[in-house]
């Protein structure tokens, strides 16, 4: 990420090397082990805790995220606690039987009894297997969960399931359910960076007492009893892995297919608080073809022919990378009322048009501006009566609805027909991709993974202009003087990446157990140190010990192929 020279080490003495504690695979529910590596990968490195993830659990269908009752077991010995007081301690067939009287939660056990009356919040945690919700299916499995389910009055009568667990735990339920494992390892490692980044820092928020949703409103979550080898593999293999920008977390987005071109932020989302349009640029995040010779496509001729045929792209595996949807005049009439009051109440559809208020009649639909990748930013609805000027991807895609259903991308181009006497009889839409195609495009990595054999780094870097693949940034200063980070090192290749703008001298460093003093340049603000003949393959631990009464030092290990 700079262009400071690269210095080794200048290391003290070794003082000691130890090593303690193993990973092992946890067991699913019905007792049968999840094998996730059987090599070298899991070294016994003296890990730290993960970081905590909070889930919000919907049910079934995703319907809501407010619960009235609910029954909740576990797959081996549980306990429940009132808080942090203990209630009890229970058997693997005894359920426990939630419901609400006004905001005083009620429990029962199987047969009825009343076990306790309390407000709250309700946790059920177990050391000897999973915990779930009874009823609650995901993908046709029964849905269980590690960690721990946290039950929180929502003060109206009804409750939040919160699912809270490690952060690696909870990417083992979300890698195979974002990603089919039939896309190889390379591209499930590069989509567990992704979800890694996604959740440790969201777009926004779910709700005050959540981090995420299981749902595709943040990424598809669906527990343990999803998990899969590879998957699992790949979660392991990218363990503490984060892709950085200036120091700074990504946000990580990611959509199924982009149709062979990406799209910067900027020109597919708005500020989630002002609501400005076309928002901030991300400068990581910017559209990018698959290959260097397709030229931008911001004007109708260039789009026309981009989407109107099949040209070499990285999502030509995708089902979604050409499509065509069809409407007769009073078909798309009928489609636009439908929705063009809702999306009005979005802010992105001017004149503003309230329920129950009729248009006029469509004569046609009218791009007024593109995105570099083709994406319709901005589209004119021209009827005999008003323009309505329609902005972003996601208002069109639903505004322009066919059997119920959005478009599957705003990269788009349309054909009309008229009749004799100049009406609107028939629009054909023939685009590309699906979801918004900002990032990293999932058909596309599966694509580069198994036929181009590209490394997970080289996908994300194709997709994320910029960016550096490390540990999440950490700092050590006079009131915090350790910082550690576990990585996990295919190659044994990295560099210590130091900002050392407050000039300390040097650094003590602990790596798998041995004690360094690491000289630092203080000439140079930015020091990178090679670390990697103190590597191992598989889990690597780093810890730095701040040594001096100086400023503080900001670190990251930045893993190199």
């Amino acid at each position: 990420m700079y262009n400071t020279g690269m210095r080794k080490f200048v290391f003290g003495l070794v003082l000691i090397l130890i090593f303690s504690g193993s990973s092992s695979p946890a067991a699913f529910w019905d007792n049968t082990p999840v094998q996730i590596m059987q090599d070298e990968a899991l070294n016994p490195v003296e890990t730290t805790p993960s970081r905590l993830v909070r889930v919000g659990i919907g049910t079934n269908g995703f319907k809501t995220y407010e619960w009235d009752g609910a029954t909740i077991y576990a797959t081996g010995e549980y306990e429940v606690y009132n808080n942090k007081t203990y209630i009890g301690t229970f058997d693997g067939n005894n359920d426990v039987v939630v419901s609400m009287v006004g905001n005083i939660f009620v429990l029962k056990d199987s047969q009825g009894e009343v076990i306790e009356k309390v407000s709250g919040p309700i946790i059920f945690k177990t050391d000897f297997g999973f915990v779930g919700v009874k009823g609650l299916k995901r993908a046709g499995h029964d849905a269980v969960y590690r960690g721990q389910l946290e039950l929180i009055s929502n003060r109206n009568g009804k409750f939040h399931i919160v699912n809270q667990l490690e952060l690696e735990d909870y990417l083992k339920g979300v890698v195979p359910n974002e990603m089919p494992v039939s896309f190889g390892l390379e591209a499930l490692k590069a989509q567990a960076v992704a979800a890694r980044n996604y959740v440790l820092s969201p777009r926004v928020k779910a709700n005050p007492n959540y981090d995420v949703v299981d749902s595709v409103a943040s990424q598809v979550y669906f527990g343990a009893d999803t998990e899969k080898e590879l998957s699992n593999r790949a979660v392991n293999e990218t363990s503490g892995i984060v892709a950085i920008y200036d120091w700074n977390l990504i946000l990580a987005q990611y959509s199924s297919t982009a149709g062979g071109y990406t799209e910067s932020f900027a020109n597919a989302f708005s500020d989630p608080v002002t609501k400005k349009f076309p928002s901030d640029e991300k400068p990581y995040l910017v559209a990018k073809p698959d290959y260097d010779n397709t030229e931008p496509l911001y004007d109708e001729d260039a789009a026309f022919e981009f989407y109107s045929k099949k040209h070499k792209s990285y999502d030509v595996k995708s089902p979604y990378y050409r499509w065509i949807r069809e409407w007769n005049g009073q078909e798309i009439q009928d489609a636009v009322q439908a929705n063009i009051a809702s999306q009005s109440a979005t802010g992105f559809v001017t004149p503003a048009v309230k329920k129950g208020e009729t248009i006029g009649y469509i004569q046609e639909l009218k791009v007024k501006r593109r995105g570099a990748s083709g994406k319709i930013m901005e589209l004119e609805i021209v009827t005999d009566d008003l323009t309505y000027t329609v902005q972003k991807e996601l208002v069109i895609r639903r505004l322009l609805t066919k059997d119920g259903k959005a478009l599957p991308s705003a990269n788009v181009v349309f054909e009309h027909e008229y009749d004799e006497d100049g009406n609107l009889i028939y629009i054909k839409a023939s685009g590309g991709g699906f979801g918004h195609g900002v990032g990293l495009s999932q058909f596309g990595a599966g694509y580069m993974g198994t036929e181009l054999h590209k490394s997970f780094d080289e996908i994300l870097k194709h997709y994320y202009s910029n960016i550096a693949l490390a540990t999440e940034p950490d700092s050590v200063f006079p009131s915090k003087r350790d910082s550690k980070r576990v990585f996990y090192s295919k190659d044994k290749k990295a560099n210590l990446v130091i900002d050392n703008s407050h000039k300390n001298r040097y650094i003590n460093v602990n790596i798998n157990g041995a004690d360094f003093k690491a000289e630092l340049d203080t000439t140079e603000r930015y020091n990178v140190l090679d670390i990697s003949e103190y590597l191992k393959k598989g889990l690597n631990g780093i810890t730095l010990h701040f040594p001096e009464n100086k400023g503080g030092i900001r670190y990251y290990v930045e893993i190199c192929r």
